[in-house]
């Protein structure tokens, strides 16, 4: 049996959490952000109701008219809201007051599930590759949860009671929800149902949970910094009473808003360069609220490290020439792990220069 990767390492930097509960009102300079990485000029929240909302049951009849806004929103945003997606509400919550219970334990307990020194998963923080790097206002836990014989779960926290249990139940669910919409993004490119996720050879799985405290001075952090995903595809399940989610579109950041019973999906750079740069994986940001903490939950749909990851022969023609070389899945991802969170920086490691 195949042994669980090291996906990257990472270096250890403060709790966030334990910081804010010292003192809350302290913002250390390693935190700040210049107004121009706020970019605060360029914020549209009036654009967050254009963000497409796609029906999965409608999608997995393949109705033509929601592959059509699939295809739409594919292009013109790299996000959107997805209902009927079959994952039970109570699921969800189950997930939710499990994280919860998890992050109000003291610093000693979570601890116990430290990331080690040469992988990010378990608790802390990923992508700090440099003792001068600015950090998110964030701390995290990260699973690989499919295949099983991936799991390290040594670093899966046994407090609260049944928090494991309800980790696999969510995210079962949403592993079928990720296969599902593998299936129609196969469609949509001009394949079989069946193509897309053949090319995964397994679908590999991972969850981050975030937990972003509340901060004195939102207008000064981040609580996670501009970045596009190197997943297939990431599902996200949001808190639905506090905003943080922000995409970058048109070069306006635009708040995605909770929607209730939603999850929020967006197209990785997998799909960007399987496209042939058709469907773009999106920048997307997380940032801070003064008096509530935020979670937020995201599932990664990957392939096995060593798929060949390249554009899609009926993606290449005359008018789109191929943009992409191919990459191996696994060398792609730990490139990118290596580097801090820097927009779409990554993806030039798989960039055909002309």
């Amino acid at each position: 049996m195949e042994e669980a990767p090291s996906l990257a390492s990472s270096v250890p930097v403060p709790n966030v959490q334990e910081m804010v509960r010292k003192d809350p009102l302290g913002i250390p300079q390693r935190y700040t952000r210049t107004q121009q990485e706020m970019d605060n000029i360029n914020y549209m929240p009036s654009l967050s109701s254009d963000i497409p909302i796609i029906d999965l049951a409608l999608l997995s009849l393949e109705n033509q008219e929601e592959l059509f806004k699939l295809d739409a929103a594919c292009k013109n945003w790299g996000f959107f809201q997805l209902v009927n997606h079959g994952v039970k509400k109570e699921v969800q919550q189950r997930m939710k007051d499990g994280a919860g219970e998890f992050f109000k334990l003291g610093i000693e307990e979570k601890n116990k599930y430290a990331m080690p020194c040469d992988d990010i998963q378990g608790y802390g923080h990923a992508y700090v590759v440099s003792e001068d790097q600015t950090l998110d206002w964030s701390d995290t836990l990260i699973f690989l949860v499919h295949p099983t014989n991936y799991r390290k779960l040594q670093l899966w926290p046994k407090t609260p009671q049944g928090f494991k249990e309800r980790i696999e139940e969510y995210s079962s669910g949403v592993r079928r929800v990720g296969e599902e919409i593998l299936g129609c993004l196969s469609v949509i490119m001009g394949m079989q149902k069946h193509v897309l996720p053949g090319l995964h050879r397994e679908i590999v799985q991972a969850l981050r949970v975030n937990y972003y405290p509340p901060c004195s001075m939102p207008g000064q952090v981040l609580g996670l910094s501009p970045h596009s995903d190197t997943s297939t595809v990431t599902i996200l399940m949001q808190d639905e009473d506090v905003c943080g989610l922000e995409i970058r579109h048109k070069g306006k950041w635009v708040p995605v808003t909770p929607l209730s019973d939603a999850l929020v999906v967006n197209i990785g750079d997998v799909i960007e360069i399987r496209s042939n740069g058709k469907y773009k994986s999106v920048e997307h940001r997380a940032m801070t609220n003064k008096k509530k903490e935020r979670c937020s939950y995201a599932s990664f749909i990957v392939p096995v490290d060593d798929v060949v990851v390249e554009p899609l022969e009926q993606m290449v023609n005359a008018e789109r020439h191929k943009m992409y070389r191919e990459v191996r899945y696994g060398d792609y991802m730990r490139q990118a792990f290596k580097q801090k969170m820097e927009g779409k920086a990554h993806i030039d490691f798989a960039k055909i220069l002309i």
